[in-house]
């Protein structure tokens, strides 16, 4: 009888157990089903919200937080995770916060502009953000966060855009409005008249060249090469851009030569790729002591993906410091301003350059060494031509046929010409 009673006791306390801890375990469910997560609204908060406001917020743009009356996190959009905005199930930004108080106390629509440190880095970046909080029934408050940084970005780079082009046009104009009332006053003098009547020319050419090249740059920033693309002989680029500096490397005796070009087809805009390689060699000829020379050849690489072809101009120059190579492609970026507007330079030529190789699915590079020269270095697609052994001389490439050969024994097969990288 007592083995009988000791086992129904232990029957009985182990009953009790398994109920004590079926009712732990559902109550954790429960618990674990409340809390919000990053993709859905917790199990109880569809009640909560007013209907529709669930698939309006999952439509929005902006990172969506709502809150209940004791600032829990009702529902948190994705986005709201990612600036974090929301952890642990609160809103982790001290402002906001205060803000969906407030709009709760007196139901007030508030918005207001911050900058939030940016998760994952210490280098102290911030995130821009414009928060707007608006009473969401009686109950919920609802927050909207929008990311400003991309805009305050393009924004800064656009002011400073406006503050150099500003900038860069009043010095020649200003020149030229003195030099016109110094003219003015020496009327009688006809030697001190031609003397600034060449300076005005000076800064004439240099006002034009800068309006040119704002020009040129707008247009590359813009248009689509591809659009208007075909094969582009590589020989005639370099020829072209060897004529347009001929007159400033023979007044400085520079010797200029090319070798490796012939045969070799680059596929894009033939007036965007001349300018870019013309103002390479340009700044070649411009920064390079007297009797120096100047070279420009040419290869064909093969990478995974395609051919490329790469055209080196080099040149026998001061050199470039290694914190300025970083930076010669920026806009109105000059190494030595004072040499530069000795040469006529008005900073956009590299620039140029860049925005065009990379629209061409390309890029350009710079070695340099103080003291020692410069080689800036052009990589762009091969045209997709092809040599096959044949007895017409001409050239064949995307289905058309040049006759100005002759091209010894040589034609070409088409093959489909290469887009252009993102």
């Amino acid at each position: 009888m007592d083995v009988n009673a000791a086992v129904a006791a232990a029957a009985a306390i182990a009953g009790l157990c398994t109920g004590v801890i079926a009712m732990l375990a559902f109550r954790w469910s429960e618990r674990e089903q409340k809390r919000p997560t990053r993709t859905s609204l917790r199990p109880d908060g569809n009640a909560a919200l007013p209907p529709g406001v669930d698939t309006v917020l999952s439509v929005l743009s902006s990172s969506a937080v709502v809150l209940d009356e004791s600032d829990s996190v009702v529902k948190a959009s994705s986005a709201a995770y990612a600036l974090g905005l929301v952890r642990g199930g609160r809103l982790a930004v001290e402002p906001m916060l205060h803000m969906a108080r407030d709009t709760r106390r007196d139901g007030e629509i508030r918005q207001v502009e911050l900058d939030l440190p940016r998760r994952g880095t210490g280098r102290g970046e911030a995130l821009a953000v414009s928060a707007r909080v608006a009473p969401l029934g009686s109950r919920l408050v609802l927050l909207l966060v929008e990311d400003l940084t991309e805009a305050r970005r393009i924004e800064a780079v656009r002011r400073d855009f406006v503050a150099n082009v500003s900038h860069e046009l009043k010095t020649p104009v200003g020149a030229l409005s003195l030099l016109s009332e110094a003219v003015m006053d020496a009327s009688d003098d006809p030697e001190a008249v031609q003397r600034f009547a060449g300076r005005m020319e000076i800064e004439a050419t240099r006002l034009t060249n800068l309006v040119q090249e704002l020009i040129d740059l707008s247009r590359v920033q813009n248009d689509d090469p591809l659009e208007d693309a075909e094969p582009v002989r590589v020989e005639e680029l370099v020829a072209e851009a060897v004529d347009r500096c001929r007159q400033q490397a023979g007044s400085k005796q520079i010797t200029m030569a090319s070798g490796g070009t012939a045969d070799l087809f680059v596929w894009g805009n033939r007036s965007q790729l001349a300018a870019a390689l013309g103002n390479l060699v340009e700044n070649a000829v411009n920064y390079s002591p007297a009797r120096t020379r100047v070279g420009i050849a040419a290869r064909k690489l093969a990478v995974p993906g395609g051919d490329l072809i790469e055209i080196a101009v080099t040149d026998q120059g001061l050199g470039i410091s290694e914190k300025d190579r970083e930076r010669v492609f920026e806009r109105f970026y000059r190494v030595d301003p004072a040499r530069s507007r000795a040469t006529g330079g008005t900073g956009l030529g590299l620039a140029i350059v860049k925005h065009v190789a990379a629209s061409h699915g390309g890029e350009v590079t710079v070695w340099s060494s103080e003291g020692q020269g410069s080689t800036f270095t052009l990589r762009l697609p091969e045209s997709g031509v092809v040599r096959s052994r044949t007895t017409g001389g001409s050239l064949v490439v995307n289905g058309a046929v040049d006759h100005d050969g002759p091209y010894e024994t040589d034609s070409f097969d088409t093959f489909p010409a290469p887009e252009a990288l993102p």
